[in-house]
């Protein structure tokens, strides 16, 4: 071996027994199939040169790394950086150290991130707010994990084609506890705001709406893209068409309308209560604290990870979708509609 052949080798064994907290010789004795190692040790081994972008030596590139994708679309919605915190800690005390992907304008697409998942040899894959929610995006890298058996959880609800273990909030019980609250209020012309038409969670929350609100007008149902600025744009409409209530798919949603009835002049909630749906991070910071649904994630995080290690272990297991509950927060966003005569 040349000499600079050989100094990169020894600074891979420091940086390497550094990450782990073990000596060159015993990261040595990993790298070269030697015994007196421990299982644990030999893994976490493995995982400290995948992390660090060393390759693997050719007799050990057939193991899976201890390591699990998580891919999300953003991390400028509170939402996901809260869902990757219980995600991400759950599988490091389950010894799984977790790379975070995330979409950026321009950037790597989720498809590319799956393929770089897969070429590092990951154990799993956990999906937040993914294309698996959506009808009309590409779904052929899902197809390609489910043909390689890839353990993989999606959180929230999947196209019907993607036989993947899911854990979702329940939209239609999310509904429900909205509707509620804002007729107990004194409500009649309540308004849903939702994302994209193609978005498989908020098809289910039109379905409740629906069914609870029995006929619903043409203008009742808006849809948006999941931004404060859709949220803005599409109140407008809301307001024009003369609701005193709207119940927004997401806290962002909620907040656009928050600044649209403000933008027209108006006060929330006096002239319109708006309810969110997450209840993410200082959201009940904002003027006016907001009225929402608040999405499990605790418990819903730690089932993901409970599924992906049950999968890593059994091989298979159903396609099932575990439904939490969500709880109605009720804050300042929210009360009984000015009646026509105050003016």
């Amino acid at each position: 071996m040349s000499q600079s052949g050989e100094s990169a080798r020894t600074r891979r064994l420091a940086e390497v027994a550094k990450k782990v907290g073990v000596s060159e010789a015993t990261v040595s004795r990993v790298l070269n199939g030697r015994p007196g190692v421990s299982e644990a040790t030999r893994a976490a081994v493995l995982t400290a040169l995948d992390v660090l972008g060393y390759e693997r030596p050719t007799q050990l590139r057939g193991e899976r790394a201890r390591l699990v994708g998580l891919v999300l679309p953003e991390l400028g919605n509170p939402i996901f950086p809260a869902l990757a915190e219980v995600i991400g800690g759950a599988l490091a005390q389950r010894g799984f150290t977790p790379v975070l992907c995330t979409r950026t304008a321009g950037g790597l697409s989720e498809a590319d991130y799956v393929n770089m998942l897969v070429d590092q040899q990951v154990s799993g894959m956990v999906f937040a707010g993914g294309h698996y929610a959506e009808l009309d995006s590409p779904h052929e890298h899902y197809l390609r994990l489910m043909e390689l058996g890839l353990p993989v959880v999606l959180v929230n609800a999947c196209v019907p084609e993607l036989a993947f273990p899911r854990v979702s909030t329940d939209d239609a019980v999310a509904v429900e506890q909205a509707y509620t609250h804002l007729t107990s209020l004194g409500h009649e012309r309540i308004a849903l705001l939702l994302g994209p038409e193609d978005h498989v969670p908020s098809q289910r929350k039109l379905a409740a709406f629906r069914a609870i609100a029995g006929e619903v007008p043409d203008e009742a149902v808006q849809h948006a893209m999941f931004s404060l600025e859709g949220g803005h744009s599409v109140t407008t409409r809301i307001i024009a068409a003369g609701f005193t209530a709207v119940i927004c798919a997401s806290d962002v949603l909620a907040l656009g309308a928050v600044r649209a009835v403000r933008r027209a002049g108006l006060s929330a909630p006096e002239d319109l209560s708006v309810v969110g749906f997450d209840d993410s991070a200082f959201i009940n910071c904002t003027h006016p604290p907001l009225t929402t649904v608040r999405q499990p994630i605790e418990a819903m995080g730690r089932a993901a990870v409970a599924m992906l290690v049950n999968q890593m272990e059994r091989g298979s297991v159903p396609a099932e979708e575990l439904l939490y509950e969500p709880e109605l927060v009720v804050r300042g966003s929210t009360a009984p509609p000015r009646r026509a005569d105050a003016g």
